[in-house]
């Protein structure tokens, strides 16, 4: 066989395969809220020789919107992108820094033309240089009032600051009402707290996935994922094919969830 006819007999083989997946997973449950933490952007452009991570950085994103498409086309209603951590804002080069801060906005931009979508940046603005929170701002005004898949940008973002962002939250609104620590002691729940994240309202995610093979949680939604399935891949998060994500689809629903019953 020709040099050609095998690349064709892949893709070929590649599409049944899809196929199989699909039908598979038409029979399982599939998650509401979905969370990817995208990694290996740096990995990938050094393994290709690239003078600069930057070229990495613009894969994943490219690789973010083609992956939120296929959730889309999945039905699932909500997905949660780690971008941006406050670990990364402090950290990272500053020219790296500068190529991220500037795809993201532009990734954001680009997403919120998807008809239908909604887009939310979480985590904390004020860490952020004045043009990515005013970009950010521009795509959620522009946005707000969608109601198709719903896209959590995270963005500046710590689970841990999280956390205390929402309990400061509670402190401050139950002080207006004129109540005691004691009383804010007895009354608080977990449920409050819940109320007062950033992603407050949304359902939590249901399946975490992480490529590159890393398996941690890197202060990405530490809250929301008490009860989250974990799934993680081995490819760098440009090379993320569709199969990999119907695995992991798959995978979610073959899961028996207890929730601790």
């Amino acid at each position: 066989m020709t040099r050609a006819g095998s690349t064709q007999g892949r893709g070929l083989l590649y599409r049944l395969y899809s196929s199989r997946l699909r039908r598979e997973i038409e029979a399982r449950s599939v998650p509401h809220h979905v969370a990817m933490m995208i990694d290996g952007n740096r990995r990938w452009a050094r393994q290709l020789g690239y003078t600069t991570v930057s070229h990495g950085h613009r894969a994943g994103a490219a690789k973010m919107h083609e992956f939120l498409q296929w959730c889309d086309d999945l039905g699932i209603k909500v997905v949660s992108l780690y971008l941006l951590s406050v670990d990364n804002l402090t950290k990272r080069d500053s020219q790296e820094l500068s190529d991220l801060i500037e795809i993201i906005a532009e990734l954001a931009d680009t997403l919120s033309q998807e008809p239908g979508w909604r887009v939310q940046q979480v985590g904390r603005a004020e860490l952020l240089p004045d043009d990515l929170a005013r970009s950010l701002r521009t795509v959620e005004d522009r946005t707000r009032d969608n109601t198709g898949l719903h896209v959590n940008l995270a963005v500046g973002y710590g689970g841990r600051g999280e956390i205390v962002d929402a309990v400061r939250s509670i402190i401050a609104a139950h002080d207006r009402q004129g109540g005691s620590l004691e009383e804010l002691a007895e009354s608080l729940t977990p449920e409050q707290i819940g109320e007062h994240l950033y992603t407050g309202g949304q359902p939590d995610p249901d399946l975490v996935i992480r490529t590159s093979g890393e398996q941690r949680l890197s202060d990405f939604l530490l809250w929301q994922s008490a009860h989250s399935e974990f799934y993680f891949v081995e490819a760098l998060g440009p090379d993320l094919r569709e199969v990999d994500f119907l695995r992991a689809i798959r995978d979610f629903g073959d899961r028996d969830r207890r929730f601790g019953s």
